[in-house]
């Protein structure tokens, strides 16, 4: 009997460590993603920072392409404060909502030039100065402030006759959940202010940043006015190009180490940047799937749409394609079939994320999602510039 416990007992263990090793090879094969890819060049820049529950993607993304062009420019890695930034912008947005008696976009979303405008402007600093977490938060959270930066607005225009005050109120709002923003501050044993840093530290030309385009409802070589709810100070400097130029301009500038700014759709089915790590249009669009076909689980690379002019057009009428969020392009890269892939650092953090806070969007994902970019104007090739006027 002592015999047969044994061998029950020891049986017992086998299945007991045999179940655990198949759960545990099934869940190495969830971890297994469909997409291999192999990253072909990688333009220089700093770590994956997290906007958190804010709706800032648009300074993150341009920070971080700003800090790219230091570091290509041989001026060494910083971390540039995107806080002080948007401390700067929303008075900004607050007269154009005001003198426009609440008729144009107050929100937390922007564009890529709305950096360059606000450095030019009040300069920027580091980070360690202004770090724009003044009430004790451990990560960026706008919710309440805008909320109630939104009601000094709305309760102002009430009002018949408008005073002065509103402006004090507003900033001074800012200032709570924020921080004031610094007059003046050390850095490596110099004393700057936030413009003189930007003017003998940075030295940046803003000048030589273009944003790109490209839509059939605009004249194509010429500028535009993007009809975006975030375009709130109706910037009418957008060129616009066909998507074939647009991709090899894109293609232009990685490989010859430029980064760009992205600024696209990501609401997709098959957008995930957390989950998968991944961004494709596939060939069959969701809801021509059977019930059958929508659960099957991706197995390998799947076969996706030809992407056209007229394609982007359509998406961008019926609002298929929205201005919903900013990354920053940092290199190009192919997965096991040899598509093309853009390889992409986000803002949402490094934890929890497949990559590391970064992601890869299909050729096809870039040529259809794409609403605009920024790049430097140095990296466009000389028959594109000739034909732009820059």
């Amino acid at each position: 009997m002592r015999k047969l416990c044994a061998l029950f007992a020891i049986l017992g263990l086998i299945l007991v460590n045999f179940s655990l090793l198949y759960s545990q090879v099934e869940e190495k094969d969830e971890d297994i993603s469909p997409y291999q890819f192999t990253i072909d060049y990688e333009v220089p820049h700093t770590p994956v920072k997290n906007q958190a529950s804010t709706g800032t993607c648009w300074c993150f993304s341009t920070v971080s392409y700003l800090e790219s062009e230091l570091l290509r420019q041989g001026k060494g890695e910083l971390d540039l404060s995107e806080m002080f930034v948007v401390r700067n912008t929303y008075p900004r947005k607050a007269e154009s909502y005001i003198r426009l008696h609440g008729n144009a976009t107050f929100g937390q979303g922007g564009q890529s030039h709305d950096v360059l405008d606000q450095i030019r402007r009040c300069g920027i600093v580091p980070e360690k100065i202004y770090p724009g977490m003044e009430i004790g938060e451990k990560k960026h959270k706008h919710g309440e402030m805008f909320t109630v930066l939104k009601a000094i607005l709305d309760g102002t225009l009430r009002g018949r006759k408008l005073t002065p005050r509103w402006k004090d109120a507003f900033n001074k709002v800012l200032d709570i959940y924020l921080g004031e923003p610094p007059v003046d501050f050390t850095f490596q044993g110099k004393k700057y202010t936030p413009k003189s840093f930007a003017e003998n530290y940075l030295r940046l030309n803003y000048d030589n940043y273009v944003e790109l385009t490209s839509y059939q409802i605009y004249p194509f070589y010429e500028k535009c006015r993007l009809e975006l709810p975030d375009n709130w100070t109706f910037n009418s400097n957008y060129y616009n190009i066909p998507i074939n130029d647009l991709e090899k301009i894109i293609d232009h500038a990685l490989k010859h180490g430029f980064s760009i700014v992205w600024d696209g759709d990501v609401t997709e089915r098959d957008f995930s940047a957390r989950e998968a790590g991944y961004a494709i249009v596939p060939e069959k669009d969701w809801e021509e799937k059977t019930k059958a076909e929508r659960k099957e689980k991706i197995t390998e690379p799947v076969k996706e749409k030809k992407i056209t002019q007229e394609m982007r057009q359509l998406t961008f009428d019926n609002f298929q394609t929205t201005d919903d969020h900013l990354m920053h392009v940092v290199g190009v890269a192919h997965d096991q079939k040899g598509t093309k892939f853009y390889f992409t650092k986000n803002s949402g953090g490094a934890e929890g994320s497949k990559f590391d806070g970064y992601l890869y969007m299909s050729r096809s994902y870039v040529r259809l999602k794409t609403v605009a970019i920024m790049v430097n104007k140095n990296a466009i090739p000389k028959k594109y510039r000739k034909k732009l006027g820059l």
